[in-house]
């Protein structure tokens, strides 16, 4: 049987590598994979419209920033200027904890507020009396004054 040369990793020099229609699925892989990328991009734009038009279906919390050594017997806490529980501003606290706080959900009479908590509340939006957003539908932001 005569052999013709052979190269020297054995392959035959004769022969050379045919196309295959392995060329032909990348490119297809390469478009699926595009048609993929862009089917979850439209998938995310959706979820975070739909998560933003959520956020108005929030319960809302009314907050007054207090000052915690006026508390009273009753449970009642003086209401201070909500300034003095600025997050930005560390100037007006004292203490490990600070003297003032943000409280959630109280009732209101005059100077002072009761029946509410200093824990802050989840899924919930929570607004001071002047307005300004402490926290929009449970992800924690604050932000700034909207008289």
């Amino acid at each position: 049987m005569a052999a013709g040369p052979k190269h020297p990793m054995g392959m035959d020099p004769d022969r050379s590598p045919t196309p295959s229609s392995s060329g032909k699925g990348l490119r297809g892989s390469k478009a699926s994979k595009g048609i993929v990328l862009g089917g979850v991009a439209v998938v995310t734009l959706l979820l975070i419209g739909y998560c933003s038009a959520q956020e108005d279906d929030y319960d809302e919390v009314n907050a007054e920033c207090v000052d915690l050594d006026s508390q009273q017997p009753d449970g009642s806490y003086t209401v201070v200027d909500e300034d003095y529980c600025d997050d930005d501003d560390d100037s007006h606290y004292h203490g490990s904890y600070g003297a003032y706080r943000w409280y959630y959900g109280g009732v209101r009479s005059g100077a002072r507020v009761m029946r509410g908590t200093t824990v802050r509340p989840a899924d919930v939006r929570i607004v001071s009396r002047q307005g300004t957003v402490i926290q929009r539908g449970g992800f924690g932001f604050r932000g700034g004054s909207g008289s």
